[in-house]
């Protein structure tokens, strides 16, 4: 099966009820019964399918449990959909305790990003990919750099996001206690690569995404990940894309 973006843009209400998620479809993809292709398909779901619901929200065996809007429940490939989080002003419903080993095989947001990452292990994957937004702010102080982020020695960015009220429980610990309270970003092999054994996941590659001035307000896109190493720090990397809003 082929590969097909997942974005899921995080809202959820304070109150910790379930939030509102509808499911796009973006490729033909049979609802089932079950969460295996040994059963039936109950039919053919279109990219003209109206939206459907959400029941839960982690996949089971790849599959996600939907309603669609004719009463049909059942269960879609995860990889030939997409769903969104319906708009909210309050905190974000991460799952600290989840999460899994990141690789170079990881889909991440569809594009490939996750070979060029360096030692992809010491990265626990959240989600694969997710649009978070907020205002770029310095994070190279007190050496500044003219872009606003620090120059990896294994070619990655290391940005800070100053993240909108909404997305606040990105925030952990590590942000708060190193990072200034922001959610670090890292564009992969974006600059020239001074770390030996970091060379090997560049080869071949370049990120050439022109970072917003310090002060933008923007939406990234990239994979939402805890750092294993330093004070586990909540980051999206590899980021797949920069939007001025």
């Amino acid at each position: 099966m082929g590969h097909t973006t997942l974005v899921l843009v995080f809202a959820a209400a304070l109150t910790g009820t379930a939030q509102t998620q509808t499911v796009k479809v973006v490729q033909n993809v049979n609802l089932r019964p079950n969460p295996s292709i040994e059963y039936a398909a109950i039919r053919l779901l279109k990219p003209t399918e109206p939206p459907l619901t959400l029941i839960e929200s982690d996949p089971q065996f790849g599959y996600y449990h939907v309603k669609t809007q004719a009463g049909e429940e059942g269960y879609v490939w995860s990889h030939f959909v997409q769903v969104v989080a319906a708009p909210a002003t309050t905190a974000t419903a991460f799952h600290p305790d989840t999460g899994i080993a990141g690789s170079a095989e990881m889909v991440g947001c569809g594009d490939s990003l996750w070979q060029h990452v360096y030692h992809p292990w010491r990265l626990i994957v959240k989600q694969d990919c997710v649009t978070i937004t907020g205002t770029i702010v310095d994070a190279t102080a007190p050496h500044h750099q003219a872009d606003g982020v620090r120059h990896e020695a294994d070619g990655d960015t290391h940005g800070w996001l100053q993240v909108d009220p909404q997305f606040a429980a990105a925030i952990n610990g590590g942000n708060t206690s190193d990072e200034q309270g922001n959610l670090v970003f890292e564009l992969v092999c974006h600059y020239p690569v001074t770390q030996p054994d970091a060379q090997s996941a560049c080869a071949g590659f370049a990120d050439h995404t022109t970072i917003p001035p310090v002060g933008t307000h923007v939406a990234i896109t990239g994979t939402f990940v805890q750092d294993k190493n330093h004070k586990k720090w909540n980051e999206i990397h590899p980021v797949s894309k920069i939007k001025i809003q």
